[in-house]
């Protein structure tokens, strides 16, 4: 087994292609093809099931993908330590954010970050369906940290720390019939429409537990990726919405209410793989995290992040 031939299967089972890993490994195609040829006879197993319309890993895949990548972090770290007595950290750090996610400053972070580490290349991006699609690029060796809402433990295979606890209210629009109250009922919202984010989101997927554990079906009006989006249709009458508090009393027009028994709380980690070795280039990044994660009252939360629990 050979350094290469890791290189080209991850290369592989992150582009789902060989022609997309040839072109990003800047090699040929036949290339490509022989090295993991070569791989799965030395392991005796087949990596990859190959049709003409997809390339997927196969159990055998699956479970060497991240075995792969903790040998390429440890190449990578390898590097960091005769990088950092040279021209300084270089290398390359994935993220995976949370859309609209105000209690952490990401382009403050990534501002700095750029300016104190050149040689390193940081790339940010946002998946479409929130905490879900995250853990699923962090299981897939997609992204080396990730932002992720979570209402309980983080997944089994992830080392992550806890950053900020966000407590959820219920907002609605100045106007509402149940706006002079500030207490209510989840029965209270039985017949009203919801402003609410996608599937995958975790806000999303806490309401809907609650309501459904209440027996209580909801109406949902829009679906919407972004906080402040949702505080807008809210603002305009289109309807309700169960938001993080630090946002909804930055909206303006909603009334805060609160729902009795309930706190719709989740809490914003950082995670990454369990087995991987995080490089000097991440643990640079994940300082700067702990610096700029902040409350609207100014205080900072969180923990030690160069130490994996």
């Amino acid at each position: 087994m050979e350094l290469r031939q890791l290189e080209y299967f991850v290369a592989v089972a992150h582009e789902k292609s060989f022609t997309l890993a040839a072109k990003r490994l800047h090699v040929v195609q036949s290339a490509v093809s022989a090295a993991i040829a070569a791989l799965e006879k030395d392991l005796k197993v087949t990596l990859f099931e190959r049709s003409a319309q997809r390339v997927v890993l196969t159990e055998a895949g699956a479970a060497l993908l991240p075995e792969a990548l903790a040998v390429q972090d440890a190449v990578q770290g390898a590097r960091d330590v005769v990088d950092e007595l040279g021209s300084g950290l270089r290398g390359r750090v994935r993220v995976a954010m949370l859309g609209g996610l105000a209690l952490v400053d990401l382009p403050a972070v990534a501002g700095v970050f750029r300016t104190r580490y050149p040689g390193v290349e940081l790339q940010l991006r946002v998946e479409a369906t929130g905490s879900s699609g995250n853990l699923a690029a962090l299981l897939a060796g997609d992204c080396d940290v990730a932002f992720l809402a979570l209402a309980g433990p983080a997944h089994r295979d992830l080392a992550s720390w806890e950053l900020v606890r966000v407590p959820n209210v219920l907002a609605v629009p100045v106007g509402h019939r149940l706006a002079r109250r500030r207490r209510v009922t989840l029965a209270d919202l039985a017949d009203e429409s919801f402003v609410d984010f996608p599937l995958g989101f975790t806000n999303r997927a806490i309401v809907d537990q609650v309501f459904e554990a209440a027996g209580i079906s909801r109406r949902i009006a829009v679906e919407v990726a972004g906080v402040d989006d949702a505080a807008a249709f809210v603002r305009h009458e289109v309807g309700v919405a169960v938001l993080p508090e630090y946002a909804a009393r930055l909206a303006a027009d909603v009334r805060i209410l609160r729902v009795e028994g309930q706190t719709f709380e989740w809490a914003v980690h950082l995670a990454m793989l369990r087995k991987r070795r995080p490089s000097a280039a991440v643990r640079a990044l994940l300082g700067l995290v702990m610096q700029h994660v902040r409350l609207l009252d100014g205080t900072v939360a969180g923990r030690d992040l160069h130490r994996q629990n």
